[in-house]
């Protein structure tokens, strides 16, 4: 890593300690990475180690140290060591200046923030697999490898060091952190982008084409750097699993790491999708890595860190991922106001967003986004989801009033120069002032509702400048409402959510009940909407199901329809100006967008 970190203060002077951790899978089948971990020149009469319990990027506390078994610590001869708490082991050295530290980690979890070993691959994460000492986290760190077979290679961002094999350092912890290893036969394809190396790792099978993700990537490249000026690093990573239904991504400083359907390639609207989540990833190597709030510019491995801006860090991010695959030309305009659509729909059919305001939901990150009940969708609204229509707000906001010549990459760019070259942690009022200056507005009225309360959001104020409106999609008659999501597992047909308030609620049925019938009639949920459709608003109908196992019929009285999806649909007479700022934010001629 060429860039500077964020600065850790530490009360002891560096010395000639030595680090270096050895990782083995000598039994892949066994999930069970074996880890050797050799301090040289420890001077101290007790040796602490730590292992975080979260990883940058994942704002839950995983409680990695669950993981670990077979502790053990040796200088000389066997060491006296005891836990002082879940994640804090404390080593009675007895004067010896080497010590090693031997564990095996349980690595069974296919995710991109946890560890992954089996026959055919080891993948794993610093977080999750690594001890660090207190106070001494600055000091570089060497990582040796050794796979279970001579046809396994080693893939990671960090420098490798030549005279040693498969061995690799890390100017620090975070460093190491921020560089996840993969161990096996996966694909590795090379490429250049703007005069820089990058590579992507494909482990597992599926239909993706190599070749066309590898142009579309180098795409996304080329316009993300473009918006910032150029690419903050010396080379670059995709690491990227193809598993059954997997979806998700986690962003480093010089690599990200990517899961996803292994079949999700060939349909165009998969394929975009996938796009998104590169295209996500990619933008987070700017906003997050190096453009971070202030909570999150020194890292407390120990526990959580609260901010309520990742708003800006993930929402914003996530309208960026839409937005980037059109400039790069993966889509165009139609397709982008239709995936623009299903996500304003996701938004206004959370009931949540009427509960928890933005802010709140950045905060609370630790204790709710992450820990999905079946009151979720009624209590919460997710950071990623509002904070990318609150990014919308204020990006049309922006466009409107200086005709696309400002937008809401021109808050980027100063949040760039002012916060993320020189890796500056940013307030919330900080954030705040940078787009005012962009929008030249006092903004605190916009903050107040959108952020701080759970106003509803005005679309269509801010669509009408650029010549489009929000609109029900729903082309059939939508059946009376009910208030229930009803899901097929193992031969049962379950109710897996409730909306508070709806007709459903207020009888008495619950989440997982097991839906039997309707008016005495057997339904499944394929069938529940046309079922619904033979009643109308203010009918009362007998639902019978299986509470807890116990047969129970409900009297629901039935409400008005309530639309399931959403669209952005051109005004009926749209104006020369309309017409103008809408070519100028999709960068196409009217026509070819309605």
């Amino acid at each position: 890593m060429t860039e500077a970190t964020q600065t850790r203060p530490t009360s002891l002077p560096r010395t000639n300690l030595d680090i270096h951790y050895q990782v083995a899978m000598p039994q892949p089948q066994s999930h069970l990475f074996e880890v050797t971990l050799q301090v040289k020149g420890w001077q101290s009469a007790v040796l602490d180690l730590k292992m975080p319990v979260w990883t940058p990027g994942s704002y839950l506390v995983r409680e990695y140290a669950r993981h670990l078994q077979d502790f053990q610590a040796t200088g000389e001869s066997s060491l006296v060591w005891r836990k002082r708490s879940k994640n804090h082991w404390h080593i009675e050295t007895a004067g010896a200046t080497e010590i090693m530290i031997a564990y095996r980690i349980f690595a069974n979890e296919l995710t991109v923030r946890t560890n992954h070993l089996d026959t055919t691959h080891g993948y794993f994460n610093g977080a999750a697999l690594f001890f660090y000492i207190p106070e001494f986290e600055r000091h570089p760190i060497r990582v040796t490898v050794i796979p279970p077979s001579p046809d396994w290679h080693v893939t990671t961002t960090l420098p490798a060091i030549t005279e040693a094999a498969n061995t690799f350092e890390a100017a620090d912890f975070d460093t190491l952190v921020d560089s996840p290893f993969e161990i096996g036969t996966h694909q590795l394809y090379e490429f250049e982008v703007l005069d820089k190396p990058h590579q992507l790792a494909i482990w597992g099978q599926g239909n993706a084409d190599p070749i066309q993700m590898l142009a579309d990537i180098q795409q996304v490249i080329e316009v993300e750097a473009d918006l910032f000026g150029g690419l903050p690093y010396d080379r670059y990573l995709f690491l990227l699993h193809l598993s059954a239904q997997g979806f998700g991504g986690l962003e480093h400083k010089n690599s990200c790491s990517l899961i996803y359907s292994r079949f999700g390639f060939h349909i165009e609207e998969r394929y975009n999708r996938f796009m998104q989540l590169v295209a996500h990833e990619f933008f987070h190597l700017w906003n997050v890595k190096r453009i971070r709030p202030k909570a999150l510019e020194v890292f407390d491995y120990e526990g959580e860190n609260y901010t309520p801006s990742l708003w800006f860090s993930e929402g914003t991010t996530s309208y960026y991922d839409l937005n980037m695959p059109l400039r790069a030309g993966i889509y165009d305009a139609k397709a982008f106001l239709k995936a623009l659509g299903k996500e304003i729909t996701r938004y206004l059919t959370t009931p949540g967003r009427s509960v928890q305001p933005l802010s709140e939901s950045s905060f609370d990150a630790w204790i709710k986004l992450y820990r999905r009940d079946t009151n979720s969708d009624n209590s919460q609204v997710s950071y990623y989801l509002k904070g990318e229509m609150v990014s919308l707000l204020l990006d049309l906001l922006i466009r409107a009033k200086f005709n696309n010549q400002r937008s809401l990459d021109d808050v980027m760019r100063q949040m760039w120069q002012q916060f993320g070259q020189p890796e500056i942690g940013f307030t919330p009022e900080q954030l705040q002032t940078v787009i005012e200056s962009v929008a030249e507005e006092d903004l605190t009225d916009f903050c107040n509702r959108y952020l701080d309360t759970t106003e509803e959001l005005p679309f269509n104020q801010y669509l009408e400048p650029f010549g489009l409106r929000l609109q029900p999609e729903d082309t059939n008659p939508l059946p009376p409402f009910l208030g229930i999501i009803v899901r097929s597992e193992h031969s049962r047909e379950l109710i897996k959510f409730v909306e508070y308030g709806s007709p459903a609620q207020e009888a008495g049925l619950d989440a997982e009940d097991e839906l039997l019938a309707i008016n005495t009639l057997r339904v499944k949920a394929s069938e529940l909407s046309d079922r619904l459709k033979d009643f109308l608003p203010g009918d009362t109908i007998f639902i019978t199901v299986f509470h807890q196992d116990e047969l129970r019929t409900y009297h629901v009285t039935l409400t008005e329809p309530r639309p399931t999806s959403y669209q952005l649909v051109p005004v009926e007479t749209p104006s020369p100006s309309q017409q103008k700022q809408l070519e100028g934010w999709l960068g196409a001629p009217w026509e070819a967008i309605v």
